[in-house]
């Protein structure tokens, strides 16, 4: 069941709870978070959290563009995700959700073009002319502010994968325990697992929907 703590006032609040645990020096770390440590944050709500631990770590902030793709019909339901990192491009299947639902071939691909052109046009928003950060060679932490199906952090994963980092750590405030357990990263911090887990939003208190200008003030590090 639920572990009874109260819900985390807002974003923010949960990405300093998470900072916290992160660089706990008694915390026994499989990746160490040194210097040259780079933070994506997934946009939109995830950047939040991700400013507050990077501020904590004296790191790097930075985005991973991403955006789930929706069953048809029923787009609150992630059938696979996209990710980005500069101009390369990586889609993930959700298998279980495709094994339960029969998804036409050209119904997909027109979720995929609609999806891929917002991917584009976040990419367009929250950079600009500003080039992607270096990666290779880098431990990098994808920070979110939940996971429960895991679509959109494991399509960050494969795209983050693809740069060469010498390591990936996935950390997030709360999370569906059987979804931080399976992702393919060198570390997944999560501070809650609470079980049964439902939607993410009934861990925050303040859960409202992140906007274009508070993504940029965070990597500019100021508030909207």
């Amino acid at each position: 069941m639920d572990d009874g703590r109260r819900p985390f006032a807002d974003r923010r609040e949960a990405g300093r709870e998470l900072a916290a645990l992160l660089t706990d020096p008694d915390r026994a770390a499989t990746v160490p978070l040194g210097p040259g440590t780079l933070v994506l944050g997934l946009p939109r709500g995830g950047v939040l959290v991700a400013a507050e631990v990077a501020a904590a770590l004296g790191a790097e902030l930075d985005v991973v563009a991403v955006r789930k793709l929706g069953l048809p019909g029923h787009p609150e339901l992630a059938m696979g995700a996209l990710a980005a990192v500069g101009d390369t491009v990586e889609t993930v299947r959700s298998e279980a959700v495709l094994a339960r639902h029969a998804v036409d071939d050209e119904a997909a691909a027109a979720v995929r073009r609609a999806e891929l052109a917002e991917l584009r046009r976040r990419q367009e928003a929250y950079r600009g002319d500003r080039p992607p950060p270096r990666l290779a060679g880098r431990t990098v932490v994808l920070v979110d502010d939940g996971l429960a199906t895991g679509s959109t952090v494991r399509a960050a994963l494969a795209a983050v994968r693809g740069t060469g980092p010498a390591a990936v750590v996935v950390a997030v405030p709360v999370g569906a325990p059987e979804v931080c357990a399976e992702l393919d990263a060198d570390e997944v911090v999560c501070l809650r697992t609470p079980v049964p887990f439902g939607a993410v939003g009934r861990y925050y208190d303040d859960f409202g929907q992140t906007t274009d200008d508070e993504v940029r003030a965070a990597l500019a590090g100021t508030r909207a």
